[in-house]
Protein backbone atom coordinates (compact mmCIF):
# COMPACT_ATOMS: atom_id res chain seq x y z
CA UNK A 1 0.00 0.00 0.00
CA UNK A 2 1.09 3.53 -0.96
CA UNK A 3 1.49 6.00 1.81
CA UNK A 4 -0.47 9.13 1.25
CA UNK A 5 1.59 12.02 2.58
CA UNK A 6 -1.23 14.53 5.12
CA UNK A 7 -1.58 18.10 3.67
CA UNK A 8 0.16 20.67 5.71
CA UNK A 9 -1.68 23.23 8.16
CA UNK A 10 -0.74 25.87 5.74
CA UNK A 11 -3.03 23.98 3.05
CA UNK A 12 -5.61 22.76 5.50
CA UNK A 13 -6.29 26.31 6.93
CA UNK A 14 -6.20 28.07 2.88
CA UNK A 15 -8.40 24.91 1.92
CA UNK A 16 -11.08 26.16 4.84
CA UNK A 17 -10.74 29.78 4.14
CA UNK A 18 -11.63 29.40 0.54
CA UNK A 19 -14.45 27.13 1.75
CA UNK A 20 -15.77 30.39 3.97
CA UNK A 21 -15.15 33.06 1.17
CA UNK A 22 -17.99 34.22 -0.38
CA UNK A 23 -18.60 34.03 -4.19
CA UNK A 24 -20.01 37.17 -6.62
CA UNK A 25 -21.52 37.01 -10.25
CA UNK A 26 -21.87 40.19 -11.86
CA UNK A 27 -24.12 40.61 -14.73
CA UNK A 28 -25.01 44.28 -16.39
CA UNK A 29 -26.23 46.33 -13.10
CA UNK A 30 -26.61 42.97 -11.14
CA UNK A 31 -24.88 41.57 -8.55
CA UNK A 32 -25.10 38.31 -6.82
CA UNK A 33 -23.90 37.28 -3.90
CA UNK A 34 -23.53 33.73 -2.16
CA UNK A 35 -21.99 32.25 1.21
CA UNK A 36 -21.94 28.39 0.63
CA UNK A 37 -20.83 27.72 4.10
CA UNK A 38 -23.65 29.71 5.56
CA UNK A 39 -26.47 26.53 4.10
CA UNK A 40 -25.80 27.68 0.16
CA UNK A 41 -27.19 30.68 0.83
CA UNK A 42 -27.64 34.11 -1.09
CA UNK A 43 -26.16 36.75 1.00
CA UNK A 44 -27.56 39.83 -1.14
CA UNK A 45 -28.98 40.55 -4.88
CA UNK A 46 -28.37 44.12 -6.02
CA UNK A 47 -29.18 46.07 -8.94
CA UNK A 48 -26.55 49.11 -8.76
CA UNK A 49 -26.10 49.03 -5.54
CA UNK A 50 -29.95 48.88 -4.53
CA UNK A 51 -31.29 45.60 -2.74
CA UNK A 52 -33.83 43.60 -4.54
CA UNK A 53 -33.69 40.70 -2.32
CA UNK A 54 -32.89 41.64 1.63
CA UNK A 55 -29.23 41.69 1.51
CA UNK A 56 -26.32 41.68 3.51
CA UNK A 57 -22.60 42.19 2.23
CA UNK A 58 -21.30 38.81 2.01
CA UNK A 59 -18.56 38.91 4.61
CA UNK A 60 -20.69 40.21 6.97
CA UNK A 61 -23.37 37.58 6.93
CA UNK A 62 -23.75 35.70 10.32
CA UNK A 63 -26.16 32.64 9.57
CA UNK A 64 -28.29 31.74 6.54
CA UNK A 65 -30.76 32.71 8.52
CA UNK A 66 -30.03 36.50 7.68
CA UNK A 67 -29.40 35.94 4.31
CA UNK A 68 -31.56 37.15 1.03
CA UNK A 69 -32.69 33.47 0.37
CA UNK A 70 -31.98 29.97 1.25
CA UNK A 71 -32.35 26.52 -0.17
CA UNK A 72 -35.26 24.20 1.31
CA UNK A 73 -34.30 20.70 0.80
CA UNK A 74 -34.84 17.42 1.42
CA UNK A 75 -38.64 19.25 2.41
CA UNK A 76 -39.87 22.98 2.92
CA UNK A 77 -41.47 24.69 5.85
CA UNK A 78 -42.60 22.42 8.96
CA UNK A 79 -42.49 18.67 9.65
CA UNK A 80 -44.93 18.57 12.34
CA UNK A 81 -43.39 17.45 15.58
CA UNK A 82 -40.48 16.09 14.37
CA UNK A 83 -41.40 12.96 13.52
CA UNK A 84 -43.15 11.15 10.86
CA UNK A 85 -44.15 7.29 9.50
CA UNK A 86 -42.93 6.36 6.05
CA UNK A 87 -43.01 3.10 4.26
CA UNK A 88 -43.93 1.06 7.41
CA UNK A 89 -41.30 2.36 9.97
CA UNK A 90 -41.39 5.70 12.09
CA UNK A 91 -38.47 8.36 11.89
CA UNK A 92 -37.79 11.68 13.69
CA UNK A 93 -36.26 14.85 13.15
CA UNK A 94 -34.45 16.77 15.60
CA UNK A 95 -35.45 20.16 16.59
CA UNK A 96 -33.26 22.92 14.56
CA UNK A 97 -35.03 26.49 15.31
CA UNK A 98 -35.95 27.61 19.17
CA UNK A 99 -39.26 27.71 20.22
CA UNK A 100 -40.91 25.46 17.19
CA UNK A 101 -42.31 22.27 18.36
CA UNK A 102 -41.38 21.30 14.49
CA UNK A 103 -38.66 20.83 12.42
CA UNK A 104 -38.43 23.59 9.77
CA UNK A 105 -36.82 23.99 6.09
CA UNK A 106 -35.07 21.27 5.93
CA UNK A 107 -31.30 20.79 7.20
CA UNK A 108 -29.72 22.08 3.73
CA UNK A 109 -29.86 26.15 5.19
CA UNK A 110 -27.61 24.78 8.22
CA UNK A 111 -25.14 22.78 6.18
CA UNK A 112 -21.67 24.00 4.50
CA UNK A 113 -22.41 23.33 0.77
CA UNK A 114 -19.07 23.56 -1.73
CA UNK A 115 -18.63 24.94 -4.92
CA UNK A 116 -17.64 22.44 -7.15
CA UNK A 117 -17.22 24.94 -10.48
CA UNK A 118 -18.10 27.93 -11.43
CA UNK A 119 -17.93 30.77 -14.24
CA UNK A 120 -17.99 34.64 -14.72
CA UNK A 121 -22.34 33.65 -14.63
CA UNK A 122 -22.84 30.59 -12.73
CA UNK A 123 -21.75 29.06 -9.82
CA UNK A 124 -22.38 25.29 -8.74
CA UNK A 125 -22.94 24.46 -5.07
CA UNK A 126 -23.09 20.72 -3.54
CA UNK A 127 -24.31 19.35 -0.24
CA UNK A 128 -22.96 15.55 0.56
CA UNK A 129 -25.62 14.13 2.94
CA UNK A 130 -24.85 10.81 4.67
CA UNK A 131 -28.00 10.61 6.95
CA UNK A 132 -28.25 11.13 10.41
CA UNK A 133 -30.58 12.55 13.26
CA UNK A 134 -31.68 15.31 11.38
CA UNK A 135 -32.98 13.66 8.51
CA UNK A 136 -32.36 9.69 8.15
CA UNK A 137 -32.17 9.19 4.51
CA UNK A 138 -28.80 9.85 2.23
CA UNK A 139 -28.78 12.24 -0.90
CA UNK A 140 -26.99 14.65 -2.60
CA UNK A 141 -28.42 18.37 -3.23
CA UNK A 142 -26.56 20.82 -6.28
CA UNK A 143 -27.41 23.91 -6.59
CA UNK A 144 -26.96 26.00 -9.79
CA UNK A 145 -27.20 29.74 -9.67
CA UNK A 146 -27.04 31.93 -12.77
CA UNK A 147 -27.05 35.33 -13.69
CA UNK A 148 -27.96 37.63 -16.55
CA UNK A 149 -28.55 41.08 -17.17
CA UNK A 150 -32.14 41.02 -16.62
CA UNK A 151 -32.97 37.91 -13.97
CA UNK A 152 -31.57 35.94 -11.61
CA UNK A 153 -32.04 32.24 -11.72
CA UNK A 154 -31.77 28.84 -9.56
CA UNK A 155 -32.10 24.85 -10.35
CA UNK A 156 -32.26 22.71 -7.36
CA UNK A 157 -31.22 19.11 -7.86
CA UNK A 158 -31.51 16.02 -5.25
CA UNK A 159 -30.86 12.64 -5.76
CA UNK A 160 -31.50 9.75 -3.66
CA UNK A 161 -28.05 7.66 -2.56
CA UNK A 162 -30.04 5.93 -0.05
CA UNK A 163 -30.80 2.03 -0.86
CA UNK A 164 -34.67 3.16 -0.45
CA UNK A 165 -37.39 5.41 -1.45
CA UNK A 166 -37.28 8.05 0.35
CA UNK A 167 -39.85 11.17 0.67
CA UNK A 168 -38.59 14.47 -0.83
CA UNK A 169 -39.59 18.08 -1.03
CA UNK A 170 -37.50 20.93 -2.74
CA UNK A 171 -37.97 24.70 -2.46
CA UNK A 172 -36.31 28.53 -1.62
CA UNK A 173 -36.39 31.04 0.59
CA UNK A 174 -36.31 34.51 -0.59
CA UNK A 175 -36.76 37.22 1.47
CA UNK A 176 -37.69 40.67 -0.79
CA UNK A 177 -37.20 43.72 0.23
CA UNK A 178 -40.84 45.66 1.67
CA UNK A 179 -40.71 49.41 0.50
CA UNK A 180 -43.58 51.80 0.94
CA UNK A 181 -45.14 50.98 -2.30
CA UNK A 182 -44.71 47.64 -2.60
CA UNK A 183 -47.70 45.65 -4.02
CA UNK A 184 -47.88 41.45 -4.71
CA UNK A 185 -49.96 40.30 -7.77
CA UNK A 186 -50.27 36.78 -7.92
CA UNK A 187 -53.08 34.11 -9.50
CA UNK A 188 -53.91 30.95 -7.28
CA UNK A 189 -56.91 29.49 -6.30
CA UNK A 190 -56.18 28.15 -2.47
CA UNK A 191 -55.01 29.15 0.53
CA UNK A 192 -53.98 26.46 3.58
CA UNK A 193 -55.58 27.99 6.97
CA UNK A 194 -52.77 26.82 9.69
CA UNK A 195 -53.08 25.88 13.75
CA UNK A 196 -51.22 28.19 16.12
CA UNK A 197 -47.64 26.85 15.38
CA UNK A 198 -48.33 26.90 12.02
CA UNK A 199 -49.29 23.36 10.38
CA UNK A 200 -52.30 23.16 7.96
CA UNK A 201 -55.16 22.52 8.68
CA UNK A 202 -57.86 23.30 6.06
CA UNK A 203 -57.99 24.23 2.77
CA UNK A 204 -59.90 27.53 1.37
CA UNK A 205 -61.13 28.99 -1.30
CA UNK A 206 -58.59 31.99 -2.23
CA UNK A 207 -59.20 33.95 -5.31
CA UNK A 208 -55.72 35.40 -6.00
CA UNK A 209 -53.63 37.99 -4.24
CA UNK A 210 -53.47 41.35 -5.39
CA UNK A 211 -52.59 44.10 -2.64
CA UNK A 212 -50.46 46.21 -1.15
CA UNK A 213 -47.90 44.65 0.80
CA UNK A 214 -48.88 47.13 3.90
CA UNK A 215 -52.61 45.09 4.04
CA UNK A 216 -51.12 41.96 4.01
CA UNK A 217 -50.60 39.39 6.87
CA UNK A 218 -50.14 36.04 5.14
CA UNK A 219 -47.92 33.23 6.83
CA UNK A 220 -49.61 30.42 4.66
CA UNK A 221 -49.15 27.71 1.88
CA UNK A 222 -50.86 28.24 -1.15
CA UNK A 223 -52.16 26.19 -4.17
CA UNK A 224 -53.29 26.35 -7.70
CA UNK A 225 -50.62 28.84 -8.17
CA UNK A 226 -50.68 30.17 -12.50
CA UNK A 227 -48.51 32.15 -13.98
CA UNK A 228 -45.81 34.66 -12.66
CA UNK A 229 -45.56 35.84 -9.18
CA UNK A 230 -45.21 39.96 -9.56
CA UNK A 231 -43.64 41.93 -7.40
CA UNK A 232 -43.65 45.93 -7.88
CA UNK A 233 -42.43 49.08 -5.82
CA UNK A 234 -41.35 52.46 -6.71
CA UNK A 235 -37.99 50.85 -7.44
CA UNK A 236 -38.48 47.47 -9.23
CA UNK A 237 -40.71 45.32 -11.26
CA UNK A 238 -40.03 41.82 -10.63
CA UNK A 239 -41.43 38.68 -12.07
CA UNK A 240 -41.12 35.09 -9.92
CA UNK A 241 -41.84 32.10 -11.67
CA UNK A 242 -40.98 28.48 -11.00
CA UNK A 243 -41.95 24.66 -12.11
CA UNK A 244 -42.68 24.30 -8.35
CA UNK A 245 -46.61 24.33 -7.87
CA UNK A 246 -47.09 25.87 -4.40
CA UNK A 247 -46.75 29.33 -2.82
CA UNK A 248 -45.37 29.74 1.12
CA UNK A 249 -46.34 33.47 1.24
CA UNK A 250 -45.27 35.31 4.03
CA UNK A 251 -45.72 39.04 5.39
CA UNK A 252 -45.08 40.30 8.52
CA UNK A 253 -46.37 43.57 9.39
CA UNK A 254 -43.55 44.81 11.77
CA UNK A 255 -40.79 43.67 8.85
CA UNK A 256 -38.93 45.36 6.81
CA UNK A 257 -39.14 42.42 4.14
CA UNK A 258 -41.76 39.69 3.13
CA UNK A 259 -41.26 36.27 1.22
CA UNK A 260 -42.47 34.11 -1.77
CA UNK A 261 -41.56 31.05 -1.71
CA UNK A 262 -41.96 28.50 -4.42
CA UNK A 263 -42.05 24.81 -2.49
CA UNK A 264 -42.91 21.26 -4.22
CA UNK A 265 -45.38 20.27 -1.68
CA UNK A 266 -47.88 21.53 1.55
CA UNK A 267 -46.38 22.43 4.25
CA UNK A 268 -46.02 19.19 6.61
CA UNK A 269 -47.49 17.30 3.41
CA UNK A 270 -45.94 14.14 4.63
CA UNK A 271 -48.76 13.54 7.59
CA UNK A 272 -51.22 13.99 5.44
CA UNK A 273 -53.52 11.01 4.04
CA UNK A 274 -52.43 11.32 0.33
CA UNK A 275 -48.76 13.32 1.13
CA UNK A 276 -48.15 12.31 -2.80
CA UNK A 277 -51.59 14.14 -3.73
CA UNK A 278 -50.19 17.32 -1.67
CA UNK A 279 -46.79 17.53 -3.82
CA UNK A 280 -44.27 15.27 -1.88
CA UNK A 281 -42.27 12.96 -4.14
CA UNK A 282 -41.44 9.33 -3.43
CA UNK A 283 -37.64 9.29 -4.52
CA UNK A 284 -36.89 5.84 -5.75
CA UNK A 285 -33.32 4.71 -5.22
CA UNK A 286 -30.80 6.67 -7.67
CA UNK A 287 -33.26 8.52 -8.93
CA UNK A 288 -33.19 12.34 -8.96
CA UNK A 289 -35.80 15.58 -8.37
CA UNK A 290 -35.20 18.94 -10.04
CA UNK A 291 -36.56 22.39 -10.22
CA UNK A 292 -36.08 25.83 -10.85
CA UNK A 293 -37.45 29.40 -10.12
CA UNK A 294 -36.18 32.91 -11.90
CA UNK A 295 -36.29 36.14 -10.75
CA UNK A 296 -37.20 38.84 -13.93
CA UNK A 297 -35.72 42.51 -12.84
CA UNK A 298 -36.86 45.52 -14.43
CA UNK A 299 -35.62 48.81 -12.97
CA UNK A 300 -38.41 51.70 -12.64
Amino acid sequence: MTDVAEPDASTVATDRAAARAPFELRSGALRLAVRADFGGAIAGLWHSGTPILRSTEPARLASAHESAMFPLVPYSNRLGYRRFRWRGKDYSTRANVAASPHSLHGLGWQRPWAIVSSSALEVVLELRHEGDADWPFAFTARQYLALDAASFSARLQLSNDADVEQPVGLGWHPYFVKRPRSRMHIDLSHRWDADPTLLPTRKVAQHGIDSDLSHLDFDNCFEGWRGPARIRDERFSLQLASSLPYLVVYTPQQRDYFCVEPVSHVSNAIHMAEPAAHGLVALASGATFDAWMRIDVAAL
